[in-house]
């Protein structure tokens, strides 16, 4: 009975705590890490331990997938140079710095070193949470550089914990040879499963069917990398990437509005059950060690929290001046941002699961037999590391966008009028001669040609330049020609449902008219979401 317990605690937890959120106004992941404290006091969940297979096959590729479907890929490849370069040598950097850290604290350099790999990537999850209050070209690069670091931390995790538990002999060879085979057979793996994919989904009607081999896509894609030698982590992340472009293509309509609901509550709920279960990992971290090593931990939790940020800040500078100095191409200087902005990027380094999954996945016992060292202390430090990132760094980034003072981000509002008036002005152009094919009835064309020209009369309206406080005759008409279709749809539904009530109708006709009506009111009210 635990497993069910634990579901709808974390279910309670979840609906609880995001909206205490709401009413107190702060961020959902901190009231979530502390549902997870306290529900570690519970004498029931006491021994919960989160399996890092869990989060590295079953959290972690549904969330990776979802990110990179909602990533633009535009955005990544006019970014593509500074997102390897942190996603490549910042990791390299961080782990290096982490590790002498705790060295210096006392820590031997094959655990300290265990631990600088496992809190050298930050974390999709908690970037997407956490920094969206930023601009939308500061969030894509920040969410690229989380999606492809994750490879380049497992290998010198797997490398470091292989040399400290004795598993083989490591050269810088062969260590060579590990990262290109993560490289190259993540990127050949999710090659392989975007291709098989798509030829899968072209020719599955049923939007049901159609969502069943998108469900399976990541995790397909995650495993084949896996078995293969390659990075399960980039394998997800080049699949996700690949049906961002392709999907719209070979997905119909209703099968995509299943996929986007369907995908958008899942990574929620597992988002926030990550939090809440880090919060009662941080019980499992504190029970591993005694009262002098929980302070050394303390110290050490501070002491690599500053460093992650420090190190972060000063190499974003230090790559961007080198990038400068070498390129002096008038794209490159048109990609410019201020120095406030490489600070506030530099304080949204968060770190969360893939961190936690890593330090939980420490062997106990070497291969001789005897315990691993320090593996406490590396459990300890990383969800502490954790609890500073949601609960320290999160919370000061509201403060530092305020300071930093960025340009007003309106580029994506923009190019959306565009694509509408584009589409709009364009069908009605074509109007006549689709009209004149298909012999549609002139009285038909006459409605809806006056119909596209209301459109494309209120998205002119819409990117007008006005006075404050005075809407176009187009927009303030649009808008009450909502609230009257609103009002109408309303009246449908109250006239629908007391057919039912009277047995008038079954209840199976209630549904099918719901949903016409349910389809007609979000149009209305939330033409606009995509989740």
């Amino acid at each position: 009975m635990l497993g069910l317990e634990l579901v709808v605690a974390l279910g309670v937890a979840i609906l609880a705590c995001s909206l205490g959120a709401e009413r107190l106004r702060i961020g959902a992941p901190l009231l979530l890490l502390a549902g997870g404290v306290a529900l570690g006091f519970v004498p029931a969940f006491r021994q919960v331990e989160l399996p890092p297979e869990v989060v590295l096959l079953l959290f972690l590729p549904a969330l990776l997938y979802w990110e990179s479907l909602t990533t633009s890929l535009r955005e990544i490849r006019s970014n593509l140079r500074g997102i390897v370069l942190s996603g490549t040598g910042l990791v390299l950097v961080t782990a290096a710095a982490v590790a002498f850290t705790a060295n210096a604290l006392g820590m031997p350099w094959g655990p300290a070193w265990v631990l600088g790999a496992a809190l050298a990537p930050t974390d999709a999850t908690a970037v997407a949470v956490l920094a969206r209050s930023l601009p939308h070209r500061n969030v894509t690069v920040l969410r690229a550089e989380s999606l492809i670091n994750d490879g380049t931390a497992l290998v010198i995790y797997a490398v470091a914990v292989g040399i400290v538990a004795g598993d083989g002999d490591y050269t810088p060879l062969s260590i060579s040879g590990i990262l290109a085979l993560s490289y190259g057979g993540g990127i050949v793996s999710g090659l392989l499963v975007a291709w098989a994919g798509i030829w899968v989904r072209r020719r599955i009607q049923d939007p049901v069917l159609n969502n069943v081999a998108t469900f399976i896509t990541p995790f397909a894609a995650f495993l084949l990398a896996e078995e293969t030698g390659g990075s399960g982590v980039l394998a997800v992340v080049v699949v996700g990437l690949i049906m961002s472009q392709a999907g719209p293509r070979v997905t119909a309509a209703l099968a995509r509005r299943q996929s986007q609901a369907f995908w958008s509550f899942s990574t929620f709920m597992l988002n926030a059950a990550l939090f809440v279960l880090i919060g009662i990992e941080l019980h499992v971290a504190v029970r591993l060690l005694s009262g002098p090593q929980i302070a050394v931990g303390l110290v050490t939790v501070a002491a690599v929290s500053i460093v992650l940020v420090v190190v972060r800040i000063a190499l974003l500078f230090v790559t961007t001046y080198m990038i400068r100095m070498i390129d002096r191409r008038p794209s490159q200087k048109l990609r410019r941002v201020s120095n406030r902005s490489r600070v506030l990027s530099g304080m949204a380094g968060f770190r969360g699961a893939v961190s936690l999954a890593a330090a939980l996945g420490v062997p106990a016992l070497t291969a001789a037999g005897t315990p691993f060292p320090d593996r406490g202390q590396i459990i300890f430090v990383t969800a502490g590391v954790i609890l500073v990132t949601l609960t320290v760094q999160g919370p000061l980034l509201p403060v530092i966008v305020r300071w930093a003072r960025l340009p007003q981000d309106t580029r994506l509002e923009e190019e959306r009028r565009l694509a509408e008036v584009r589409a709009a002005e364009d069908g009605l152009s074509s109007l006549p001669e689709l009209a004149a094919r298909l012999g549609t009835d002139g009285r038909v064309v006459e409605r809806v040609t006056h119909e596209y020209r209301h459109h494309l009369e209120v998205l002119r309206a819409d990117g007008a330049a006005r006075p404050a406080g005075e809407p176009a005759p187009a927009l303030a008409h649009w808008q009450q020609e909502t609230e009257l279709r609103l009002a109408l749809l309303e009246r449908k539904r109250t006239v629908v449902l007391a057919l039912r009530d009277e047995r008038t109708i079954d209840d199976r006709v209630l549904r099918m008219l719901e949903k016409r009506l349910d389809v007609e009111e979000l149009r209305l009210t939330q033409p606009d979401r995509d989740d």
